[in-house]
C-alpha cells in the first residue's frame, strides 16, 4: 500500500520580478527548488524562536516591514 503524503498547504506571494529570479536563480544555484528552500528557513527559524535571524531588530524583518508599508500606500493610491 503506498504511503500517504503529508498534508501540506500552499503558501502564495506577488512578489517584484526582480525579488522573484533572485528566488529562483538562488534555489537553481543549489539544485533545489524554491518549496524545499522555503521548507527549510520555515524549518530553521520554528527551531530557535529566540534567535534573532527573523527577530523585530534584523535587518530581514525592517526590510519587510519597508516593503510593506510601500505596498500599502500604493494600494491606497488606486
Amino acid at each position: 500500500m503506498p504511503s500517504r503524503p503529508e498534508p501540506r498547504k500552499a503558501l502564495h506571494a506577488y512578489l517584484s520580478d526582480e525579488a522573484h529570479d533572485a528566488w529562483h536563480d538562488r534555489a537553481a544555484e543549489h539544485g533545489v527548488s524554491v518549496s524545499a528552500l522555503l521548507e527549510s528557513i520555515a524549518q530553521y527559524i520554528a527551531k530557535d524562536p529566540a534567535s534573532d535571524d527573523f527577530g523585530k531588530g534584523s535587518d530581514i524583518i525592517r526590510t519587510a516591514r519597508s516593503i510593506d508599508t510601500d505596498r500599502r500606500r500604493r494600494n491606497r493610491r488606486k
